[in-house]
């Protein structure tokens, strides 16, 4: 085993041994007991603020056992915690500062290895940048996905059975009296979205990437078998740290690939394109948009789940989860790969077995022949922009129809169910200045409402298009993350009212059909929207952040250089 970072705060004979071990005393730990053991960070973005991550103080301390049953000192701390419920306006916001807050944790404690605790979609992978970043050894274990609901003798999924209902309920099929009784059923207990939401593809990446213990990511989080994969997980961080083995070990251009490949076969959330571009960014790792395209066209939708199918996470996990399903794509991936287990992924899935092929699909017989995602490029999104293809509808992935803009956020809340919009079934739904510089934050707004004067009619989809996410479990003809976005000046910007937008996802393009010398005197006119943010980490933010196709994340933490990829330590001396 190589030496221990953390000998230097406490296998010292001077002043500050004697102070730092005195720490070790009051939170608990005998400096002789602790002795020559890896001390192990425990990152638990636990909250009461975040219903998703309720249940990780119970695996925190499964984690701990586990820990000191291998021969190690558990420590943990706190982090902030990324709630897509009730943080506004958008969880994306914080994704980048709960990064940096847990690298320099790493970075200024005497942390030998972490275990990653995440939950709701954007702290698994903030967690997985601070981590490559630091590149001390690490695993993640997720909160889990929660029960069940079940309402009109149907199973509620999480998101996706809102929208649903939510556009019934504006176009008055249901009640008030069951508008109400699906909020009791909806509600389900702790635990991450049960559909295929960005928090359950996210933790299917994490295990994908080989940075989490195979088959943990689908556990429900009320099934005693997440406390025992805690455990295990445990007692795995530190072999790692006896092993020196760490996240830029793990996590290489042929795990990203492999993990580009697991997320077309899942039909997984539109947002992982922007997480996963973001953690390879901060290991230098060449990670385009034009890799998941490549990719998801050679490789089958396999997983019937919501919102691209029908069951849920409890069906995906039962039939065996992430390991059956790769095992399923075997002859697509890089087997070879290395995991936190100390083993290849092949290893890993060599008992692995499908137990249900209604949920997980053979490659024989797949839901969809490719995989769920397009990236679009035209002169709409010269820098691309993306459609999960098996939530829109086929009719619509080749349609030509006039714009209707919105604005901003608040514009089209005003507007959307307007008697007088003029909208008919054809009509492009655009909306602008909802990117990652325009808000701040890229929040999940791109899944515009139907308008109700549609609603009323019977039309559930229409094309539309923005600079902005959506939710991992919403569904629709909804093109997201135009770049350059709006706010900066990209063409979104130069959209009107009634220009003609050609979307044909098989050719992969989206153009604004307006001359060039029409374009171009609206862009001399164009004047950049004023932000409110004087001060503060939203101004920080609104400088620093790089667009979707780049991953979102700020530009001073993205290393341009192998030497950049250095983890500065701290001088540990008096403070």
């Amino acid at each position: 085993m190589t030496p221990l970072r953390s000998a230097e705060w406490f296998d010292r004979d001077d002043e500050l041994g004697l102070q730092n071990r005195a720490v070790l005393r009051v939170v608990g730990w005998d400096p002789g007991l602790a002795r020559g053991k890896p001390i192990i960070g425990i990152a638990n973005s636990w909250s009461e603020l975040n219903n998703c991550n309720l249940g990780l103080r119970a695996i925190a301390d499964a984690v701990k056992r586990g820990v000191i049953a291998a021969g190690g000192v558990p420590l943990e701390f706190n982090t902030i915690s990324l709630g897509e419920e009730l943080m506004k306006p958008s969880a994306m916001l914080y994704r980048n500062l709960m990064a940096m807050e847990l690298e320099e944790t790493l970075r200024a404690y005497p942390i030998d290895g972490v275990v990653l605790l995440c939950g709701c979609d954007k702290t698994t992978p903030a967690q997985l940048m601070g981590a490559a970043s630091a590149n001390l050894p690490a695993i993640q274990l997720n909160a889990g996905p929660k029960a069940t609901g079940r309402w009109r003798g149907q199973e509620v999924g999480s998101g996706t059975s809102l929208w649903k209902y939510w556009d019934e309920y504006r176009a008055g099929k249901i009640s008030d009296e069951d508008w109400h009784a699906l909020e009791a059923a909806y509600a389900g207990g702790a635990g991450t979205c049960n559909t295929m939401g960005t928090a359950s593809t996210m933790a299917a990446m994490s295990e994908a990437l080989g940075m989490m213990l195979p088959g943990a990511s689908s556990i429900e989080a009320h099934n005693p078998r997440r406390i025992a994969v805690a455990e295990a997980t445990g007692r795995q961080i530190v072999e790692l740290v006896r092993r020196d083995l760490r996240p830029r070990q793990i996590m290489t251009r042929a795990a990203f690939e492999n993990a580009l490949r697991v997320h077309a076969a899942i039909g997984g959330s539109t947002n992982a394109v922007i997480h996963l571009i973001a953690i390879a960014g901060r290991l230098r790792v060449p990670l385009t948009l034009d890799d998941f395209d490549v990719i998801s066209r050679t490789t089958p939708t396999l997983l019937n789940l919501q919102p691209n199918g029908d069951r849920l996470m409890a069906d995906f996990d039962a039939a065996g989860g992430v390991p059956a399903l790769i095992r399923e794509l075997s002859d697509l991936l890089h087997l070879d790969a290395l995991t936190v287990t100390g083993a290849t992924l092949g290893e890993n899935i060599a008992g692995a077995v499908n137990r249900d092929a209604s949920v997980i699909r053979p490659c024989g017989a797949p839901l969809q022949v490719d995989g769920a995602l397009a990236v679009l490029r035209g002169n709409l999104a010269p820098r691309g922009a993306i459609l999960r293809t098996t939530t829109a509808s086929p009719q619509l992935q080749r349609h030509r129809g006039p714009a209707l803009v919105f604005e901003d956020y608040a514009d089209m809340l005003s507007r959307i169910d307007s008697p007088d919009l003029p909208v008919t079934p054809e009509t492009v739904l655009v909306l602008r200045n909802a990117g990652a510089v325009g808000v701040p934050g890229l929040p999940e707004w791109g899944s515009i409402p139907i308008p109700k004067k549609l609603l009323a009619h019977g039309v559930r989809d229409v094309v539309r298009i923005s600079d902005s996410r959506m939710s991992g479990t919403s569904y629709g003809t909804v093109v997201l993350h135009v770049a350059p976005e709006s706010a900066i000046g990209g063409p979104l910007a130069l959209v009107r009212d009634g220009d003609l937008i050609a979307l044909d996802v098989p050719a992969r393009s989206l153009d604004l059909l307006v001359d060039d010398d029409e374009l171009a005197r609206r862009r001399a006119a164009w004047q950049p929207p004023q932000s409110p943010h004087r001060r503060g980490y939203p101004r920080l933010y609104q400088e620093h952040v790089l667009q979707p196709d780049e991953g979102c994340d700020f530009d001073f933490l993205r290393p341009q250089s192998d030497e950049d990829l250095a983890f500065v330590l701290p001088v540990v001396g008096r403070s």
